[in-house]
């Protein structure tokens, strides 16, 4: 098998209601945009956001579920900066497969509705905690 192959077996390592995005997300989406990658899919992330009505928290949190991005709960609320983590089985399942994963597309996405919601420019940065399965996402506001 070519180096470049996906076998049969990798793909069923994925969650089968999530394989189809997880396979344009982390197969080809980084072959299209190449580098810019994670800057590109962070700005996706935001862009997204803005295109869907949201005015809470509990919005952003319905979405994530409803997106199967897993479970988002937030953490900390202070008053510059915010904390989230995610967690869910779609989310071991990710961390597990064999192709690189990242939690961009989602950073941008809290960026933007976090800067909805309370009308501050924000940032977001995460990180992944393999050990736990569970990614956490700062917010910080920038103002």
């Amino acid at each position: 098998m070519g180096k470049n192959l996906i076998s049969l077996s990798t793909l069923e390592q994925f969650d089968s209601a999530t394989i189809g995005q997880d396979v344009l997300r982390y197969v080809s989406l980084p072959n299209l945009l190449g580098h810019e990658k994670d800057t590109l899919l962070y700005f996706t992330g935001r862009t997204l956001a803005r295109k869907i009505h949201m005015q809470t928290i509990d919005d952003l949190i319905y979405l994530f579920h409803k997106f199967r991005w897993g479970n988002l709960e937030l953490i900390k609320d202070k008053k510059n900066q915010m904390v989230f983590h995610l967690m869910s089985d779609e989310v071991v399942k990710r961390l597990e497969s064999p192709l690189e994963t990242d939690f961009r597309l989602e950073s941008g996405f809290i960026a933007e509705a976090v800067q909805l919601f309370t009308e501050r420019p924000t940032e977001c940065a995460e990180a992944i905690n393999e050990r736990l399965f569970r990614v956490q996402f700062k917010v910080y506001f920038t103002d």
